[in-house]
């Protein structure tokens, strides 16, 4: 008896995580994602960002940013050092990355390339001119390398039949894409365009666990349009 009493105690704080993130920050929802897809618990910590709380401070006292996984009392920052985490304490539990090690070194191959190379997406939503149209330029470019080689074999998601480790990487271009192209005041994805890619960020937003956790994009709207117009008047 005080065996099994002690393993639920274990699994019990095995499972104590906390989750300092903020609602609009789609690596908030990596996280998020990840945690719900291996079923565990968690509790979530909303952190104003313009008021960053003493514990996040504490927490990430080097770039004092979100998102940080507080695991028992132990802080891990990073989304995708966090979700590595993940993996490698919860391997079992709805693996994230293939098990053949072939298929792993592909997928990190291609959540490095992401990591790379969307930044520039990110540089049309705070850039003009010039600066810009060279992101937007860029940013077509790994859309196309994306389409033509990540997902030309026509795979439900990138590894096969579920959800993996790239598709949650590449997964907030599913839907804030389109936010980065309102507030930029570009256009990216034509109907056409990207076949292979659109109909990827379709099955990715039918999952269950991504779809109830996606913010409302009328409602991300204001916060992304408020940062832009700040950061170009400073």
């Amino acid at each position: 008896m005080r065996k099994k009493i002690q393993k639920l105690r274990d699994q019990i704080m095995d499972q104590d995580l906390k989750l300092y993130g903020a609602w609009p920050s789609p690596y908030s929802l990596r996280i998020i994602w990840a945690l719900k897809l291996k079923g565990l618990s968690y509790e979530y910590i909303e952190e104003d960002l313009a008021n960053k709380s003493d514990l996040l401070l504490k927490y990430n006292p080097l770039h004092k940013k979100i998102p940080v996984l507080v695991h028992v009392g132990k802080p891990i920052c990073e989304s995708m050092v966090i979700l590595e985490y993940l993996e490698e304490k919860w391997p079992n539990q709805y693996p994230l990355f293939p098990n053949d090690p072939y298929e792993r070194a592909v997928a990190r191959f291609w959540v490095n390339y992401f990591e790379e190379k969307s930044v520039s997406l990110w540089i049309i939503f705070r850039a003009t001119g010039e600066e810009q149209e060279k992101a937007v330029k860029s940013s077509l470019e790994m859309l196309k390398t994306i389409e033509e080689h990540g997902f030309r074999n026509q795979k439900l998601f990138f590894s096969g039949e579920n959800v993996g480790i790239v598709d949650i990487i590449f997964g907030w271009i599913s839907h804030w894409l389109k936010i980065v192209e309102e507030v930029g005041g570009v256009k990216l994805l034509e109907e056409n365009s990207f076949p292979n890619l659109q109909k990827w960020m379709k099955n990715f937003k039918e999952v269950l666990v991504i779809k109830e956790s996606l913010p409302n994009q009328e409602k991300l709207f204001l916060p992304f349009k408020l940062t832009r117009d700040m950061l170009l008047a400073s």
